[in-house]
């Protein structure tokens, strides 16, 4: 009988510590990973991307981008997500990066906006996008990356403050070019 109170006690404790340690493992290991190879992608997608156009550059300063020559579009048949990383991997399923029957269409890291072919990148969803830009030469990457992450976990993607920010130029820039 002792064994028994004494196995569910160390259960229970066990139970308890993981679940107030899990905040922990993801802030201080798998969010500083995750930082890395963003930075990394948005490297890669400034080397590689496409400068907006006039029309593009005209936007995004009137979405209060203050360095608009350095955004970058990147078409790739992915967005990118770091599958190589098991822990990322199921930490992105778990905020709803990634999974089965989610197409992520478009994803800015820093200057760099990725595009999956078949995105109609048109006005309303680049000003979306083009509001993310903002949100980082506002705050920093790794200050966004965190924020946003937090903020799904709590909140869910539709109700998430950063996304909201960007929704609003959606429908403020809803006509097209």
């Amino acid at each position: 009988m002792k064994f028994i109170k004494f196995t569910t006690l160390f259960l229970a404790v066990a139970i308890i510590v993981a679940l107030l340690s899990y905040q922990k493992v993801i802030s201080k290991i798998l969010l500083p990973q995750y930082i890395d190879w963003a930075y990394e992608t948005d490297k890669q997608g400034l080397k590689s991307g496409t400068p907006l156009n006039a029309q593009e550059l005209s936007l995004a300063i009137d979405i209060g981008i203050q360095n608009p020559e350095k955004v970058r579009i990147v078409y790739v048949d992915e967005v990118p997500f770091p599958y190589e990383n098991f822990a990322l991997k199921k930490l992105g399923e778990a905020l709803g990066f990634i999974g089965e029957g989610i197409i992520n269409n478009a994803q800015v890291f820093g200057y760099s906006i990725y595009v999956r072919h078949g995105y109609e990148l048109d006005r309303p969803k680049l000003a979306h996008e083009l509001v993310h830009v903002l949100q980082i030469e506002r705050a920093s990457l790794d200050h966004i990356i965190t924020q946003h992450f937090s903020d799904l976990a709590e909140y869910g993607y539709d109700k998430a403050p950063l996304e909201v920010e960007a929704f609003k130029a959606n429908k403020e820039y809803a006509s097209d070019w």
